[in-house]
């Protein structure tokens, strides 16, 4: 299992660092630097896949907590801790912003917890934007409650869980409840913390239960004088399992959880250049689809052989997707251009297939007359008029195959912004193959159906 985390970790490296290689390429070769506009608008998802790449390499993984006021954050991370750090106290919100301290359970392990404002205390999308920034960062979340869920406490989990990270239910205070309520609202909490009624319960991996702040209890204190007195002692945490859980988890998966982090990022900060650089040249790119479809349509009106129609218009697909690729200073190799042009081809069905169809269809038509005349193939006479009949007759499959060639580069268009992140070492492509190895045990599991369908449909 070990090996295969480092196998993980070592190909989420890779990928990285082909993205952060490709931009540099275009900083180099001055793509970027002519042109200001653009090199000042991905500049900002640059940075965060070279701090992606710099956490990946430091191996510190990221616990965020999250949860409503007076549920006992800060006092759950100062349980984990083992001292104080942390400020709790009776009144709400005690916790302002998000922060971060150091945490080394055992072993190598090094982790970052983070401590977060209540989901209700910040309002509106503030609390939104919050909320999604930290859970971007987490490469797993606790998500602490105090008894049974609540309406805006199911929303907030709800919102966290499109984060598609690997997630923790804390049910803090049980030392408030009795054993039978403590067990009734556990199982509840099964449930309703998948986030999804159809979803399979919680596992106990996903559920743990813990009083990190337990509340100070009367003691009876009888003396060997006979003396009796009542005393307030405050017992000590009960956050044992939950660090257990957490260190379980990191020996298991950690590495696992944080190149698929890493990817993630890696992913939507790639596809946010992408989407840029394409919003940001349209015009241009419209220009140079048209240009090719214009070449194809022509190329395919004059040409008399049926088959050369198909290889030439194929080849100008070809030079139109690469092209637009280069154009954009979207990394595409001549592999992935024929693997997106097939894609293409499929997924434009009947259009592109009836271009080829009434090529051959046409050109055989061409080639039976001549033979049914009864003249040598070779006459040029015959020839020229088999052209010509040919090049009347290909007007309308000129506007066809010219056609064709605008939707191939249209479709292209959308490929490179949301395919940019796949071929060899892509962050969409080693996603796929970290959840393909993902075993049953592991609370990475319950992500595969989540991100399995989001990154195998391309």
């Amino acid at each position: 299992m070990r090996n295969l985390q480092e196998t993980h970790l070592n190909r989420a490296r890779a990928s990285l660092r082909q993205a952060l290689s490709w931009y540099g390429y275009l900083r180099k070769s001055g793509q970027l630097s002519s042109k200001p506009e653009l090199a000042s608008l991905v500049k900002p998802e640059i940075e965060a896949l070279t701090a992606t790449l710099n956490k990946l390499d430091s191996n510190v993984i990221r616990i965020a907590a999250f949860g409503l006021v007076s549920r006992g954050k800060s006092a759950v991370l100062n349980s984990l801790l083992g001292e104080k750090i942390l400020q709790t106290g009776p009144l709400n919100g005690v916790t302002q912003w998000p922060r971060s301290i150091r945490w080394k359970p055992g072993g190598k392990v090094l982790v970052e917890l983070i401590d977060t404002p209540g989901l209700d205390e910040i309002e509106g999308e503030s609390r939104a934007q919050m909320a999604r920034d930290v859970a971007r960062q987490a490469d797993l979340i606790l998500f602490v409650v105090s008894g049974d869920i609540t309406r805006i406490e199911y929303q907030g989990l709800l919102e966290l869980r499109q984060a598609q990270k690997p997630l923790i239910l804390v049910f803090n205070k049980i030392d408030l409840y009795p054993e039978v309520d403590r067990k009734a609202i556990y199982k509840n909490l099964q449930q309703l913390g998948a986030g999804n009624p159809q979803a399979k319960p919680l596992l106990p991996d996903e559920i743990v239960m813990v009083a990190a702040e337990p509340a100070p209890m009367e003691v009876r204190v009888e003396y060997a004088d006979g003396n009796v007195s009542y005393e307030w002692e405050t017992p000590l945490p009960q956050v044992e399992e939950l660090k257990q859980t957490i260190l379980n988890i990191l020996n298991r998966e950690g590495r696992s959880l944080l190149a698929l982090n890493a990817l993630l990022q890696a992913r939507d900060s790639e596809v946010s250049i992408a989407q840029k650089t394409i919003d940001l040249r349209q015009k241009e790119a419209e220009d140079i689809i048209w240009k090719f479809s214009k070449y194809k349509a022509l190329a395919i009106a004059l040409n008399p052989i049926p088959v050369l129609d198909v290889i030439g218009g194929a080849i100008t697909d070809l030079a139109l997707i690469r092209s637009l690729a280069r154009f954009y200073g979207l990394p595409m190799t001549s592999y992935e251009a024929t693997n997106l042009l097939k894609t293409i081809l499929f997924s434009s069905g009947g259009l592109l297939l009836g271009e080829i169809g009434s090529s051959l269809m046409l050109g055989l038509g061409n080639s039976t007359a001549i033979l049914a005349s009864g003249d040598s193939p070779l006459n040029i006479t015959t020839f020229a008029g088999g052209a010509l009949a040919k090049l009347t007759g290909g007007i309308a499959q000129a506007g066809i195959a010219g056609y064709g060639s605008y939707t191939i580069g249209k479709a292209a268009q959308v490929y490179l912004e949301k395919g940019c992140t796949w071929g060899q070492l892509g962050a969409s492509t080693v996603i796929q193959e970290i959840l393909s190895q993902v075993d049953k045990n592991t609370i990475l599991y319950r992500l595969r159906a989540e991100l399995g369908g989001k990154f195998g449909e391309f």
